[in-house]
């Protein structure tokens, strides 16, 4: 493998199932106080892999009886997007239901706030962040079996550096900004030899961004030949499939087809 660069088709930036610590419940009505202590904590999660940003849904459930669920949108420039109410009278507990929502514009999303209202007069919340920016950048060409990143390489680094700063800066406001890092390969060598010379080459990149100054959080982590940019048979020497991915987001990036985490290693 020779060098690597590009964006990853296959991964939908996005975040825990519970993107956030759920809010206490606590009624929206006078009820009596005993009444709270004698029911099952009251839960709100998102299912993350049923978010859809571009067709504006999600699925909630919630761990009692629902009432109605409340939900609100906020983009880059953290201005609402979309809040409203939505009513699933009688829905019974841990039932999958759908909350759409019309945004006012079509800025970027970056957070959602979701609060399900029990059939009791109580509620709880939960939020996640689904904002993910891709750093164009060029190739960084390595030597063929090598991690090493050649003096000849750094000027591509460093033009990627000031593209990375330069979004931290304009986004800061959204939260602790974290960079991901995800190495390929093409289909030449064994699958398992790929997958580790891609997890190398990620981790040198990550390496050469700490050491050049970028302070906020990086992780990487390998794919090899099993996320191709270009799909081909096996042991083809497919220049556009020797990449990486520079990904900015808060939440880790999922799999857009299972919805699972990939296991991002922390620099």
């Amino acid at each position: 493998m020779r060098s690597f660069g590009a964006l990853i088709l296959v991964l939908l930036l996005a975040g825990p199932l519970i993107g956030a610590a759920p809010v206490r419940a606590m009624p929206s009505s006078p009820a009596p106080h005993a009444l709270e202590d004698e029911l099952p904590p009251l839960k709100v999660e998102i299912d993350r892999a049923k978010v859809d940003l571009e067709k504006h849904r999600l699925e909630v459930k919630m761990s009692r009886e629902a009432k109605s669920v409340r939900i609100k949108v906020l983009g880059e420039s953290t201005k609402v997007l979309a809040e409203e109410e939505h009513d699933f009278a009688g829905a019974p507990a841990g039932k999958a239901l759908v909350v759409t929502w019309k945004p006012s514009s079509d800025e970027k999303v970056a957070r959602i706030e979701v609060y399900g209202y029990d059939a009791h007069g109580y509620y709880a919340g939960v939020a996640i962040t689904p904002w993910s920016v891709f750093i164009p950048h060029r190739d960084v060409n390595f030597e063929t079996d090598s991690a090493v990143i050649r003096d000849s390489e750094k000027a591509k680094l460093e033009d990627s550096y000031g593209k990375i700063t330069s979004a931290i800066e304009k986004h800061k406001e959204l939260g602790n900004i974290a960079l991901f890092i995800a190495g390929h390969t093409d289909t030449v060598g064994t699958p398992t030899h790929n997958f580790e010379l891609s997890r190398k080459r990620a981790r040198s990149i990550a390496g050469w961004f700490r050491k050049r100054g970028l302070t906020i959080q990086v992780y990487f982590e390998g794919f090899g030949e099993s996320a191709l940019l270009v799909k081909t048979e096996d042991e083809v020497d497919e220049p556009r499939n020797r990449r990486a991915d520079y990904i900015l987001a808060i939440e880790p990036p999922r799999f857009k087809t299972s919805g699972s985490v990939p296991a991002w290693k922390k620099l």
